[in-house]
């Protein structure tokens, strides 16, 4: 077979969250730009009519949906639009989820008082269990029937390497609610297997983006999980599409129920 055919997307209809910025806008491109119908879904209307916009004015067939994905009537509200349009969800990316914060370490080594296991927010706790954890599962939920009445589709869950490992630098809670997503995408993926739905991870370490404030845009920030990294630098957004691409065409036919760990060598420990 034909590389162009084995990694075809086109024409897919595939659903995206947390869209509009970071992993998701970077999953979007990769999709529409190799053909797919793309609906971008997001909280932030704002970012997310900037982000519509210059795809499509590159030539994308994307479409815009705002919603929220620990609300789930916001959210069946943008799924039940995308069938009304596209008469089906080929692919569906629960990617959407946020930061809790900083790790109980600095990145000097020195103790974060602030983030010490006594003193973390019970509130912050709630709000990354139900958008990393909660957030991924309404978004599931939401798609299998669509997708078990076509008889066939992708689910894609943007997990983390926190989901094998534990670290210092980002916070507890957040470690906490995305490590869930392991066994939700494989039980899901045992349940789904019978009919047609095939359910995988992409797990990366860490990436620049704009979560958490965008702090790992800042090189000072970055500089102590470069250093513990074999790779030496962090990932961005492009360096996840690949995996994107595969997990969403034919070329992962007979692959269910297992994670991509894309992290720089990060989990096997450091090196020189």
């Amino acid at each position: 077979m034909r590389v162009s055919e084995l990694f075809d997307v086109s024409d897919l209809s595939i659903v995206i969250t947390g869209a509009a910025s970071g992993i998701g806008l970077g999953y979007a491109e990769a999709m529409a730009s190799n053909g797919a119908r793309v609906t971008m879904i997001d909280l932030n209307a704002a970012q997310l009519d900037v982000a519509v916009k210059r795809l499509r004015d590159g030539g994308a067939r994307v479409f815009g949906s705002v919603a929220d994905v620990t609300q789930i009537e916001t959210l069946r509200s943008a799924i039940d639009a995308t069938i009304e349009r596209e008469k089906r969800i080929d692919v569906v990316f629960a990617n959407a989820g946020i930061s809790a914060g900083p790790g109980f370490l600095a990145g000097d080594g020195s103790r974060n008082p602030a983030a010490a296991f006594e003193n973390l927010s019970l509130e912050m706790l709630d709000r990354a269990v139900a958008t990393n954890l909660g957030g991924a599962f309404r978004t599931i939920q939401t798609v299998i029937p669509y997708m078990k009445r076509q008889g066939s589709g992708r689910i894609i869950v943007t997990t983390t390497v926190a989901v094998h490992k534990v670290g210092t630098l980002v916070s507890t809670l957040y470690v906490a609610s995305k490590a869930g997503l392991l066994q939700l995408v494989r039980q899901a993926a045992l349940e789904l297997a019978r009919y047609g739905i095939l359910v995988n991870g992409i797990a990366p370490g860490p990436v620049i983006t704009n979560i958490g404030g965008g702090r790992l845009q800042d090189a000072n920030a970055r500089a102590p999980f470069e250093r513990a990294i074999p790779m030496h630098r962090l990932a961005t957004p492009q360096d996840l599409q690949g995996a994107a691409l595969f997990l969403a065409s034919s070329a992962s036919n007979y692959i269910t129920g297992t994670q991509i760990v894309i992290d720089g060598g990060s989990s096997l420990g450091t090196a020189d």
